[in-house]
């Protein structure tokens, strides 16, 4: 409750300085589900009173498939969440042990159930791969029975191993390895199970049925400005980018005290901001607009290379596209259309 209050503060001063009025909103970047029903009802209420609700057409939280029963759903329900995220990662009980995740398969599928009876009008699955010790048969069965409960829509992230995790002391140790061909093979059994089944591939990791699109992630790709509430949290307005120091204790006493919380700032120059919607926008099946290379010989240059290669489609229209290819090397085509 202490930390829901925090995050009232922290409305409360940004409502001052800034109109807001979203579009979206989005609680997650953690387990938002782990709050109770009492606290539910207050963040309601703290968004009810600092923010202009009447152009919200998307109310989305993610979810840990321990962390809710019917009774917390119905309350998720109540304050107007419109679309969940369950947090399945896997339905193989060796990969989720790997990934360390407190839930069963059987459990996983009965909270999609008990979200599904609630009312809540649109939900999401999200699943991982390249998990240590996954195979493409194990893989294939997660999306089997990920389709059985026919959701609106999937994400499927390849998993990273990044700075200060275990996975990562784990991979340097030997005890974890990567396969880049095995990477690629997953990728595509995903995008070929899925668009089989209807889904649309709309963004690298994310696929929908007709009109179930994630609508709060289209506005970071397509360079919205958002204001980010918490511990740890981003924030980009008028080419301004704070975030807050991810130190819950200090967060919470901060907005205790009636103060700013710890954070750092920066202003977003021209060339950070052409490289942010060059990444993000090729993610998406729309492409980049080309307009946004003009200026940049060498950026020309390298497009038209990259759809030589296959990569890349639209070098000489309006549009530039990755092709299925590409997809699978978004990032190294992003370093050459940058110039750097």
């Amino acid at each position: 409750m202490e930390y829901v209050r925090a995050l009232g503060a922290e409305l409360e001063r940004e409502s001052r300085l800034h109109e807001l009025k979203p579009r979206t909103i989005y609680a997650g970047g953690g387990t938002p589900s782990l709050l109770g029903k009492d606290a539910l009802r207050l963040l309601r209420e703290l968004l009810e009173e600092h923010l202009d609700l009447s152009a919200v057409e998307e109310f989305d939280l993610e979810a840990n498939p321990r962390t809710f029963d019917e009774a917390k759903a119905s309350v998720l329900h109540e304050i107007g969440v419109t679309r969940m995220s369950l947090g399945v990662q896997s339905w193989i009980p060796s990969e989720l042990e790997v990934l360390g995740r407190d839930h069963s398969p059987d459990e996983a599928e009965e909270a999609f159930e008990i979200l599904r009876a609630s009312g809540i009008p649109r939900l999401s699955l999200d699943l991982m791969f390249s998990v240590p010790g996954q195979t493409k048969e194990s893989w294939a069965e997660s999306l089997e029975r990920t389709l059985s409960l026919d959701p609106g829509h999937v994400s499927a992230y390849n998993l990273t191993y990044e700075e200060d995790t275990e996975f990562l002391e784990r991979l340097r140790k030997g005890e974890f390895s990567e396969d880049e061909n095995l990477d690629a093979d997953l990728y595509l059994l995903a995008e070929k199970t899925l668009g089989k089944a209807g889904f649309e591939h709309y963004e690298i990791s994310n696929y929908a049925r007709s009109g179930q699109r994630s609508l709060h992630n289209a506005s970071y790709w397509e360079g919205c400005d958002y204001l980010g509430l918490g511990a740890g949290a981003t924030s980009t307005i008028d080419g301004i980018r704070w975030t807050n120091r991810p130190d819950t204790p200090a967060y919470v006493a901060a907005g205790t005290a009636g103060m700013v919380p710890d954070r750092e700032s920066e202003t977003l120059d021209r060339d950070a901001v052409f490289l942010e919607r060059l990444a993000l926008g090729l993610r998406r099946v729309e492409g980049i607009d080309r307009g946004l290379l003009e200026g940049r010989p060498s950026s020309l240059a390298a497009a038209s290379m990259l759809e030589s290669e296959g990569l890349l489609e639209g070098a000489k229209d309006d549009r530039l596209n990755l092709t299925s290819k590409g997809r699978l090397v978004v990032d190294p085509i992003v370093v050459e259309l940058s110039g750097d």
